[in-house]
């Protein structure tokens, strides 16, 4: 099995994060992955994504043309990426910063008030796990059950702190 996952939105908004932790999850699980990360030269912003690759087998190319899975975390982004998904995909929105309505009829749409949601709870700047959240559930590309180890390893001594309410963004998105 492999997926194919999208994830884009502006600098700043944890794009390349969410990838990241996504493929860390896969090498967990022993998977095949790839993470190739792209942002605009404004970082902060500017534009992001990052293409996350988890397979069964060798991952052939790190490149993305015909994602099956979207996460748009802007309207640019969803408007740049909603056509390039196959047929059958899925795509997760943010809704509190996208209001406009996918028209494909061919994948499966999933609006998410990540945003909001996060602000309500508290940790404002963590939409990006609680869609993280969502995908986990919806794809079944990587398991729910081993969060903490995965952000163990990777987020560095010093953001220590992070990784619970990191781990409660994960739960909120997955529990929606």
């Amino acid at each position: 099995m492999t997926h194919q996952i999208l994830i884009a939105g502006f600098g700043g908004q944890g794009v390349l994060f969410a990838g990241k932790f996504l493929a860390y999850k896969g090498m967990v699980e022993d998977k095949n992955i790839s993470w190739l990360p792209s942002y605009g030269p404004e970082m902060r912003g500017g534009t992001a994504n990052c293409s996350v690759v988890l397979s069964d087998m060798p991952v052939g190319s790190p490149i993305i043309t015909a994602p099956d899975v979207l996460v748009a975390m802007n309207l640019p982004s969803l408007q740049k990426f909603v056509d390039a998904v196959v047929p059958g995909g899925k795509i997760f929105i943010d809704s509190t910063l996208i209001e406009a309505k996918v028209e494909r009829t061919d994948v499966e749409v999933f609006y998410i008030p990540a945003t909001q949601m996060a602000k309500d709870a508290g940790f404002s700047t963590l939409a990006n796990m609680i869609l993280m959240g969502k995908v986990i559930k919806e794809t079944g590309a990587v398991r729910f059950d081993n969060n903490l180890e995965t952000l163990k390893s990777f987020i560095p001594a010093k953001k220590e702190k992070l990784i619970d309410i990191n781990c409660q963004a994960l739960q909120a998105g997955y529990d929606f």
